[in-house]
């Protein structure tokens, strides 16, 4: 598809509403992007004409939505570059599959292993190494931020030793928008003879994702950033990975053979994917990645960050604005606050104007801390977003700051 923002707009039916009487500018695609009608039909059409549970059926419908929800994992692999569908797990989400990576990992952890994580995750990429730590005793160590929002990657390195057991690191921070140098740093952690994990939730959506190229051992994705829906994700593991993983739950199609002694399991990726998966929602994700990769990659990125840039410039010419991240190599995501105005307020007074945007500590209190901040406003724009609503949120954040000094 050629790259038409009037075009692309029109497919999704959402943003044709107004919110407090005017036009909705939706600038909170970092928490969840709005869906496309090709997703809408993708998960009506299927409880409309072919729905039953998946793999065990024998009946025309239950081979049909098979077919479905197995094509939609060939989708998920193919977008990241797997080399197989049975690389790809379903999950609910990417803060399931961190803690599928790190319960499946947890049998390898003694006492005084490390874990090496940065100071800009998101909390679910560092609550589920806590449990480990609590539990096993592991040490969890973090990767400084520098005042420009970038890792300080000496300090990286002098981190990495023979205790070094697992490394899991942002792609790309939802706060920051800092895009992390992944594949030099799983280089690193590999020669150090640790696993790496990367969670691409951010970055999945605004660059092509390559794991083979990466090097990732795990790697997880959501698809409600994704313009897809709710209640479903991915990870991706290399097959000696998964293997080696315990799995998380019990029941369905994660069991080979069940004895009143023992049980067996079924190979990868179904170990993982215990009882009813999300079927509709692995359909409406492979649908989401069906239309989203119908685009120039590069054309979406560029539109995104001259949408980014537009509205910073005219944000720093506002004297109380302060930015929130400024590294070199970033996506569209625009924290800020404003000198003396909390960001809650901020986000209440936008949202006066028709304008959605997140406020808050975005699930990353240790990069608030480290900081030195409480919280921060957040805009972050996506593939539907125009210049004229660049122009909108910095005529809002005016007049925030003239009702709020």
């Amino acid at each position: 598809m050629s790259f038409n923002i009037d075009n692309i707009r029109a497919q999704f039916p959402i943003l044709s509403r107004e919110i407090n009487g005017k036009p909705l500018a939706y600038l909170d695609n970092a928490a969840s992007a709005q869906k496309p009608q090709a997703v809408i039909d993708a998960i009506t059409g299927q409880m409309s004409t072919s729905f039953a549970n998946v793999h065990r059926g024998l009946h025309t419908m239950a081979n049909e939505t098979t077919e479905a929800y197995e094509g939609a994992r060939a989708k998920v692999a193919s977008f990241l570059g797997a080399p197989k569908p049975e690389n790809i797990v379903f999950t609910k989400g990417a803060s399931e599959a961190l803690n599928l990576a790190a319960y499946g990992l947890a049998g390898e952890i003694e006492a005084g292993d490390e874990i090496i994580i940065t100071q800009m995750e998101h909390h679910s990429n560092i609550v589920p190494w806590h449990f480990l730590r609590e539990r096993y005793g592991a040490v969890i160590k973090f990767i400084p931020v520098t005042e420009q929002g970038e890792l300080d990657l000496a300090a990286y390195k002098s981190m990495l030793g023979p205790k070094t057991k697992i490394v899991s690191i942002v792609h790309m921070s939802n706060v920051l928008g800092t895009v992390n140098p992944v594949k030099e740093m799983g280089e690193w952690a590999h020669a150090a003879g640790a696993i790496f994990i990367v969670d691409g939730t951010q970055a999945a959506v605004h660059m092509p994702v390559n794991v083979v190229d990466i090097d990732a051992d795990l790697y997880c994705m959501t698809g409600h950033k994704l313009y897809g829906p709710t209640g479903i994700g991915a990870l991706y593991g290399k097959t000696d990975i998964l293997e080696r993983m315990q799995p998380f739950q019990g029941g369905g199609e994660m069991i080979e053979d069940v004895f009143e002694d023992r049980v067996t399991y079924n190979d990868p990726p179904h170990k993982f994917e215990a009882g009813t998966p999300p079927i509709l929602q692995a359909i409406g994700l492979g649908a989401a990645i069906d239309w989203y990769t119908g685009f120039d990659p590069a054309e979406v990125h560029q539109h995104e960050m001259a949408v980014y840039y537009h509205a910073l410039d005219g944000l720093r010419a506002i004297n109380s604005f302060r930015l929130i991240g400024d590294a070199q190599e970033k996506g569209s995501v625009l924290a800020f606050n404003l000198k003396g105005a909390h960001a809650h307020d901020v986000a209440q007074i936008l949202d006066k104007y028709g304008i959605a945007v997140r406020a808050g500590q975005h699930c990353t209190q240790p990069l608030m801390t480290k900081l030195g901040i409480h919280s921060t406003a957040r805009a972050s724009f996506g593939i539907y977003n125009t210049l004229d609503e660049a122009d909108r949120l910095i005529e809002g954040v005016k007049k925030a700051t003239t009702f709020l000094s």
